[in-house]
């Protein structure tokens, strides 16, 4: 990590919205088809030419679902996104356009390779490496198993918040971004001055259909990857998003996919769970499943994590 004068902002990417006024998510969310359809201005490159998910910071899982779209444009047809994995180098800006300069590093029969730089104004904001693979037959299993209520049972985030400050939280949240949520528990930008395990977990579902391409449902996933995850490693210290004195950003991420059949317009679920915490970092995971109980993606993330005067190094 790199740091130059004093007002220099540690590496890292903007990540959940938590404490953030409703009123600082001006107008309706982005659509999806909108925030993946990159203008390609060569063979290997593209920009981003739509709205930004972000209020003073661009949102890491923006950064990363267009990484992926523009690396899965350039790969041969029938080839779907396996894994990623992204290193967050400096915070993005809203707004302003992103490049994503696709390198292709490796076409195999049967896997592809990406290596993706994010810049903005001359400045790299994000590395991402990706795989893609033809499918083929082979062993299956999953040990991880789905045991939640179903979305439908459970009731809206309007409907469960206790009071205006989570209402106010979940406006922003909704206005931010383009997904109806279940939340199991409570939810992640609101629990606070109590200790909890350090897990929650989150129904999404976009809120319009987002057609037949692949690619635009790992897009999906992957954007969504990086909502609430970091918030995980807070409740066995009492905090949450945007308590004050607190620096919280995402420094690495990495997405397995696993079943691609999966659709981001159909209720899904993520189990996250803030692993481990110690020097100032923070290792979080989640496991995602479709309604049906099959796991869909496996997601890890590093992220830094400063409380008091720390925070502003």
């Amino acid at each position: 990590m790199k740091e130059t004068g004093s007002a220099a902002q540690p590496a890292g990417m903007d990540h959940a919205p938590s404490d953030r006024p409703a009123e600082q998510a001006e107008g309706h969310p982005p659509d999806l088809d909108g925030l993946f359809d990159l203008h390609r201005w060569s063979p290997s490159g593209f920009r981003a030419v739509g709205p930004n998910i972000g209020t003073a910071r661009l949102f890491g899982g923006q950064a990363v679902a267009q990484a992926l779209c523009a690396a899965g444009r350039t790969v041969p047809e029938g080839f779907r996104a396996n894994s990623l994995h992204a290193h967050f180098l400096r915070s993005g800006e809203t707004p302003g356009a992103v490049e994503y300069r696709v390198e292709i590093v490796r076409n195999g029969t049967t896997f592809a390779t990406r290596r993706v730089a994010a810049v903005q104004q001359g400045t790299e904001l994000l590395q991402l490496t990706a795989s893609f693979h033809r499918p083929e037959p082979g062993l299956t299993h999953q040990t991880a198993v789905l045991d939640v209520p179903d979305p439908e049972s459970l009731p809206t985030p309007e409907e469960s918040l206790p009071d205006a400050r989570g209402r106010e939280w979940y406006r922003g949240i909704r206005a931010r971004f383009p997904f109806d949520m279940r939340f199991v528990g409570a939810p992640p930008g609101v629990a606070a001055g109590t200790t909890a395990p350090p897990r929650h977990g989150v129904w999404f579902r976009a809120r319009e259909p987002l057609g037949a391409d692949p690619l635009l449902h790992a897009c999906t996933l992957a954007l969504v990857s990086d909502l609430f995850l970091l918030a995980a490693a807070l409740p066995p210290h009492g905090l949450r998003m945007g308590t004050p004195g607190m620096l919280a950003v995402s420094l690495d991420h990495a997405v397995w996919f696993h079943d691609r059949a999966f659709r981001g317009d159909d209720w899904f679920f993520c189990a996250q769970e803030g692993s481990w915490a110690g020097g100032g970092r923070a290792l979080c995971r989640s496991t995602v499943f479709d309604r049906r109980g099959t796991l869909v993606a496996t997601v890890a993330q590093e992220g830094l994590i400063r409380v008091g005067p720390q925070s502003a190094r």
